[in-house]
């Protein structure tokens, strides 16, 4: 399998729909682990073009900002409802990597 090279993907999207995927597999398989699955090959992916783009600093802040959105979205979805929490994290982690990678 070819991958697009790091330095060419833009990693919002990427990270958004891993949130949102993750949790949307999760859901409709009603398999947690599988949403888990979704939520880690996305961030990988993105994780390579932070790394690629913004070293380490960037690339560590941008993956607790990513998994901690995840652990935040289950508390918040208590708070707010399932859905409103993770496209709330998604749109978070998302606009890290917008400001942090891609409008570079």
């Amino acid at each position: 399998m070819n991958l697009k090279p790091a330095a060419d993907v833009e990693t919002a999207p990427v990270a958004a729909l891993g949130l949102l995927g993750g949790y949307l597999t999760a859901r409709e398989t009603g398999i947690r682990p599988l949403g888990g699955v979704v939520l880690a090959l996305a961030g990988g992916y993105a994780g390579r073009t932070w790394l690629a783009k913004g070293g380490a600093a960037e690339t560590a802040a941008l993956t607790a900002v990513y998994v901690g959105g995840f652990g935040a979205s289950h508390p918040l979805a208590k708070k707010i409802g399932a859905w409103p929490s993770v496209v709330g994290v998604a749109a978070l982690s998302a606009a890290a990597s917008y400001v942090l990678i891609d409008r570079h």
